[in-house]
């Protein structure tokens, strides 16, 4: 079965100062990238698609590309304003921030024909993530309504960093199926772990195993579609709103569920998720990476 891993690499990492995506991490020089490739490779995928920035295809085809094009189909699309109708176009011209994690899905629509797995190109997954995910997408119904897609989740403890708080999506779920994400400003204080609703509701306590939503979500093409009908509704809605408006992809997730599009299960996995939320948290990943290789779970050199 063909299976595709789409890899969101639009977005600049505002906190850590530059392209987090080319930031070598492995003790030969890989980028976090390349462990992405090479567990979903493992897992079975056989293509991938980076979602880029038209100027930065270049960089991502030197630094990226020749590394991984000889094990694995690659291709590129660009997140960029082709996709608005005409009407649209001028309203956007100067427009230089992408437009969200939905939109970006969007734009891969044409290289995209099977089952897939979209990811963020700067987060560490996890072997376990990808074999789970591999697993899951051989089962989803291609063309029975309401359509089925799902989402890995991953224990709050396995995605914590030392370094100060940390944004996350906790699951709310019933009978394995998602019903809420509650987006959270979580951080450790006191030997607990306080979730801070970023609607700006009142703290609470979670549990260190409680599940969140690392944007690691499986769709069948049937998505597409659905994006493309949001996707005007949201630019008629964002007239006036132009500079800071963004389409994102659990929005649309969500919205899929209500309007019974669509459902989502939740596949839990014990893999530890690493990213670079805070520049110090470079040296960390760096070193877990280092103990996942000296322990043998990669080679030497991946490539």
């Amino acid at each position: 079965m063909n299976k595709t891993l789409l890899i969101m690499a639009a977005g600049m990492g505002s906190r850590f100062g530059g392209l987090k995506q080319i930031e070598p991490m492995g003790p030969s020089g890989e980028f976090i990238i390349d462990y992405s490739i090479y567990d979903a490779k493992k897992a079975g995928f056989n293509k991938v698609v980076f979602i880029i920035k038209k100027e930065n295809y270049n960089l991502f085809k030197e630094t990226i590309g020749k590394r991984i094009e000889p094990h694995i189909k690659t291709e590129y699309a660009f997140q960029d304003n082709s996709l608005l109708p005409a009407e649209y176009q001028e309203l956007f011209k100067d427009r230089t921030k992408p437009l969200g994690t939905a939109h970006a899905i969007l734009c891969a629509k044409d290289k995209i024909n099977e089952p897939f797995a979209v990811i963020n190109a700067d987060d560490f997954y996890g072997r376990d993530a990808y074999l789970k995910a591999s697993e899951v997408l051989e089962d989803l119904s291609i063309d029975k309504e309401p359509y089925e897609y799902a989402m890995i989740g991953y224990k709050v403890k396995n995605t914590m960093t030392e370094n100060g708080a940390v944004k996350r999506g906790i699951c709310e779920v019933e009978n394995q199926f998602l019903t809420n994400i509650i987006e959270c400003s979580i951080e450790r204080k006191n030997s607990k772990v306080i979730a801070t609703p970023l609607n700006g509701g009142d703290d609470f306590e979670i549990s260190e195993d409680d599940i969140v939503s690392m944007n690691l979500a499986l769709f069948t093409p049937s998505f597409f579609k659905y994006l493309e009908k949001m996707f005007l509704e949201f630019l008629d809605k964002n007239r006036n709103n132009i500079e800071s408006c963004e389409f994102f992809m659990p929005d649309a997730m969500f919205r899929s569920i209500k309007e019974k599009y669509a459902t989502v299960k939740v596949f839990e996995t014990n893999a530890t998720w690493y990213g670079v939320t805070y520049k110090e948290d470079t040296e960390m990943v760096k070193e877990a990476l280092k103990n996942l290789n000296i322990k043998g779970e990669y080679p030497n050199e991946l490539w």
